[in-house]
């Protein structure tokens, strides 16, 4: 069994979630979280903010480490057992352009329950309602700077 790790954000702007929708051709088809694969000699960390910059076009920072979701696929050498490392992050517009090399075709800020009720897969929904949750005691303890942060 192969291993593989990516790292992503769950990218907060006025409290809406970026998500991306990504279809190619039409095999793969939904609405995702922005994430990755970590490449030699990168920190999580810089993986998870180059990909959502590659992904997204949006220049995002990291608040905190939210946990990782591990799931396995097949593929036609065999099965990989991925994991991915996310992290809750900020903002500094509603800005956000889809990277078309890597099939996504749509992107964009939605509330909670919109972006909960898109999204393709039930892990990236609990990594959702985890980041917002974090988002939202943050804010209540007036520690979110996600507005002004940049």
């Amino acid at each position: 069994m192969a291993e593989a790790i990516s790292c992503g954000g769950v990218v907060i702007f006025r409290g809406k979630i970026l998500i991306l929708y990504k279809n190619f051709r039409c095999k793969y088809e939904g609405w995702v979280l922005p994430k990755g694969t970590v490449e030699k000699g990168e920190q999580f960390e810089e993986t998870a903010l180059r990909e959502v910059k590659e992904e997204t076009g949006v220049n995002a920072t990291i608040i905190k480490y939210v946990g990782k979701s591990e799931y396995t696929f097949r593929v036609p050498q065999g099965t990989v057992d991925k994991q991915v490392h996310w992290y809750l992050m900020a903002s500094d517009s509603y800005y956000s352009k889809p990277q078309r090399e890597e099939y996504f075709v749509d992107s964009g800020y939605y509330k909670f329950h919109e972006a909960y009720h898109l999204l393709k897969f039930s892990n990236e929904k609990q990594i959702l309602e985890k980041a917002y949750q974090e988002y939202l005691e943050l804010k209540r303890a007036g520690f979110w700077r996600g507005e002004w942060y940049f």
